[in-house]
């Protein structure tokens, strides 16, 4: 009996709120194996709360470079891996079908590009918003967790 070797799949989202750009960027995201979630992740993504970096673009890539960096870490070179994500700009971002203009951006894609590279077997994929709810769920939890937590520091809506 042959085994089937099944993907690893990674789910990844990100959202700015209460407004985009400038409200507060965070990120969310999971690692499926074998249809089981076998890690998940969520928290602020890669810039200042209020700043002119946070975006919901920055908050994806957040996401996706913590997500790599997970496998990375594990040797998850040789697996196959497909990443999916909703977001049209940031999924053809990284498969080289769109230019990268912004300049925070470009170093994040970067950063994930030089990541990518060290996949052998790895694919990107879009998918519609409602076969990402989980990496979506993930990341509001990031954004209600940070509001509660700095309720006090700053009028939020």
């Amino acid at each position: 009996m042959s085994s089937v070797i099944r993907p690893i799949f990674v789910y990844f989202d990100g959202l700015c709120e209460p407004k985009n750009p400038g409200g507060i960027a965070t990120y969310g995201f999971l690692i499926q194996r074998n249809g089981e979630t076998i890690f998940e992740d969520y928290g602020l993504a890669d810039a200042e709360p209020w700043s002119k970096e946070a975006s919901n673009n920055v908050a994806e890539y957040s996401a996706v470079l913590r997500a790599l960096k997970w496998l990375d870490e594990r040797k998850e070179h040789d697996a196959q891996i497909v990443i999916r994500g909703d977001s049209k700009l940031i999924v053809n971002q990284l498969k080289g079908e769109y230019k990268v203009k912004s300049l925070r951006i470009v170093e994040l894609f970067h950063e994930a590009k030089k990541l990518l590279s060290k996949f052998k077997n790895l694919r990107i994929e879009w998918v519609d918003r409602s076969l990402n709810q989980e990496a979506d769920r993930l990341s509001r939890i990031a954004y209600k967790k940070y509001v509660r937590t700095h309720e006090n520091g700053r009028n939020f809506f």
